[in-house]
């Protein structure tokens, strides 16, 4: 295609995508007027302390790798992407300030999902797009970001019957859902309890428990002795577990939550989680997208998040190609479409252009020159952003765990991103 059709390609396409607002309801960005700088620049907030920091590298060279292979495809409009020095850092606030100071105009994070209001407080209120490779909470869905705020990671409800599946294909006929208080407990272990139900399995129990004081959670489990457990928990996982291990309820017999996963190592009893099971958000990587990430960190021990970061950079660069913009409001107004969450099939509406999945920034550009609508679906599966900025399908990796209670992969499972 000669150069002159190319761009009025791409602008044709600019347009139609830019302030494509979704489903009815949306709270998306709208179209605005190009005010970027020209050149884009990528933030990220790794906020991993304490036993947690493991999940910071990872992220750190997905994004590192996302940027080199998009400056090899060119750039954000012939110009390099930027980004920006990372620091570590559970002050998440304090995180996001010194990014808009230092012009980010799109986000990659943060992690832990309790931390994410006030990220979002601060990126959102300066037009920063924020995509978080991690949350999971299902209020972020309706937390008032004006439409800046996505995620590359399912909400927690959605895992539901990927752990209900898990303590069924064990053998299980009962099941106990032990579970800490608090929303991401309470909402979990009523979605696995309706899953396990719909199964075929009985719920005998589903007891409640503080962080620290499990124990008389583990007896009341204890009691109706199921074939499984269900642990939905995070601050309290460790102790939970140590409590069913006494109760003669660990090792294969359980079935950990996102959040109750962890390298408990000598940190448990010996053999406490010998054939226990359990999930984190995101696929197996495949073995060059491995490879790619020791490249960048010949140092690098887990994947956890990385392909979930490494798409959330790359939708936002080509929601910044497709919208001729690097602005953070652009970028926010184009993310849906270009994740192929909004617009129409082709032939749907007159003026909509055709789809075309892409793997790769570059490919996603080449869409974009043939007048065509980028759909991309990357390292972490199909995406598609629906109108709460949230994505449609749900991936996890089977974790289990072996006698020196530390866990490796051995599986996948998917779901709907609303549990189902």
């Amino acid at each position: 295609m000669p150069l002159g059709r190319a761009l009025a390609a791409g602008a044709a396409v600019a347009l139609a995508l830019t302030g494509c607002l979704g489903p009815a309801g949306s709270a998306r960005v709208a179209r605005a007027d190009a005010s970027g700088d020209g050149t884009l620049r990528i933030g990220l907030i790794l906020d991993n302390t304490g036993q947690q920091n493991f999940l910071n590298a990872p992220q750190l060279a997905a994004a590192k790798l996302a940027v080199k292979e998009i400056n090899a495809a060119g750039g954000h409009k012939g110009k390099p992407v930027e980004l920006l020095p990372e620091t570590v850092s559970s002050d998440t606030a304090a995180q996001a300030k010194a990014l808009v100071a230092a012009k980010a105009d799109v986000v990659i994070g943060p992690t832990d999902s309790s931390r994410a209001p006030a990220a979002i407080d601060v990126l959102a209120n300066a037009k920063v797009a924020v995509i978080s490779p991690a949350n999971s909470a299902g209020a972020l869905s309706n937390y008032k970001s004006g439409g800046y705020y996505f995620r590359t990671s399912a909400t927690a409800i959605a895992q539901a019957s990927v752990l209900a599946k898990l303590a069924k294909d064990g053998g299980a006929r009962t099941l106990a859902v032990v579970h800490e208080e608090g929303d991401y407990g309470k909402d979990v272990a009523a979605a696995v309890a309706g899953a396990a139900k719909q199964s075929g399995m009985e719920v005998l129990a589903d007891p409640e428990f503080t962080p620290g004081q499990a124990q008389q959670a583990a007896a009341a489990a204890k009691v109706v002795n199921p074939d499984a457990v269900v642990l939905v928990s995070r601050d309290g996982a460790q102790g939970a577990i140590a409590e069913l291990n006494n109760a003669g309820l660990a090792g294969k017999k359980l079935v950990l939550s996102d959040g109750a996963v962890s390298r408990y190592g000598s940190g448990l009893g010996a053999r406490a989680l010998d054939g226990a099971r359990g999930i984190l958000p995101g696929v197996f990587p495949s073995a060059a997208f491995q490879a790619d990430l020791v490249a960048v960190d010949p140092g690098l021990k887990d994947m956890v998040f990385a392909a979930e970061t490494y798409d959330a950079v790359i939708l936002a660069a080509v929601a910044a190609a497709a919208a001729e913009d690097d602005a953070g409001t652009s970028i926010a107004a184009s993310l849906v479409a270009v994740s192929g969450g909004a617009a129409p099939a082709a032939g749907q509406q007159a003026g909509q252009p055709a789809s075309r999945t892409c793997t790769s920034y570059q490919d996603c550009t080449y869409a974009l020159r043939a007048g065509q609508r980028p759909d991309y679906d990357g390292q972490s599966g199909r995406i598609n952003f629906d109108s709460h900025g949230d994505i449609t399908e749900a991936n996890y990796v089977v974790y289990t765990y072996g006698e020196d209670n530390l866990a490796t992969m051995t599986g996948a499972e998917a779901a709907s991103s609303s549990g189902g």
